[in-house]
C-alpha cells in the first residue's frame, strides 16, 4: 500500500543542506565586539583628554559600523541549498537568508554536471545543466569544499542514470 506521495516510493539515495560557512561563533563575536570597543574607548578618552573630543564620537560610529557589519554577515549565513536525488528526481531546493524559497525539480538521468576551475582557486563555479538551462549549486562554498561536493554529486547521478540495483539472495 503506497500514501500516495511519490517520495515514499523512491526514496533518495543522497540528500544534502549546504550552508556558508562562518568561522566567528556568537561567543567570538561578542569577545571580539568587546575589545574593539574597549580599544576605541581607550583610545577616546585619550584623544578627549588632549581636547580632541570629536574624535570621540567618531571612534563610537567605527565601533557601530562593525557591529552592524557584522550582524548582516551572521544574518546572511541562514541561507542554504538542499539538494536531494532519488532515482527518478533531483530536487534544489534554495532559501535565500530572507526565507524566500526557489525550487527546481529536474530529471537526475538528464542532468550534466559543468564544472569551471581555475588553476590557481581550483572549482570556481558548478552547475546542474538540464535542457539548455544552468543552475548553480554550491556557490557560497570554498573551492575545496565545492570540489567535495562536486565528486559526490558526479557519484550520485551516476547512480541515479545506472537505476536500481536488486540484489538476488539464494
Amino acid at each position: 500500500m503506497t500514501s500516495g506521495n511519490p517520495d515514499d516510493d523512491d526514496p533518495p539515495f543522497f540528500s544534502a543542506v549546504l550552508t556558508p560557512h562562518r568561522s566567528l561563533n556568537a561567543h567570538g563575536f561578542l569577545v571580539l565586539m568587546l575589545l574593539i570597543g574597549g580599544l576605541s574607548f581607550a583610545a577616546g578618552l585619550v584623544f578627549l583628554l588632549a581636547g580632541a573630543w570629536p574624535v570621540l564620537g567618531f571612534l563610537g560610529l567605527d565601533v557601530a559600523l562593525i557591529y552592524w557589519a557584522f550582524r548582516v554577515n551572521f544574518r546572511t549565513a541562514s541561507a542554504r541549498e538542499e539538494v536531494m536525488i532519488s532515482g527518478s528526481l533531483l530536487r534544489v531546493r534554495k532559501v535565500s537568508h530572507r526565507g524566500e524559497v526557489a525550487e527546481w525539480t529536474l530529471n537526475p538521468r538528464w542532468v550534466q554536471l559543468d564544472r569551471v576551475n581555475d588553476e590557481d582557486f581550483g572549482l570556481t563555479h558548478l552547475f546542474l545543466v538540464s535542457q539548455g538551462r544552468r543552475l548553480p549549486v554550491a556557490a557560497f562554498l570554498p573551492p575545496s569544499e565545492r570540489e567535495s561536493f562536486a565528486e559526490a554529486l558526479a557519484a550520485a547521478l551516476a547512480m541515479a542514470r545506472r537505476g536500481p540495483v536488486r540484489t538476488v539472495l539464494e
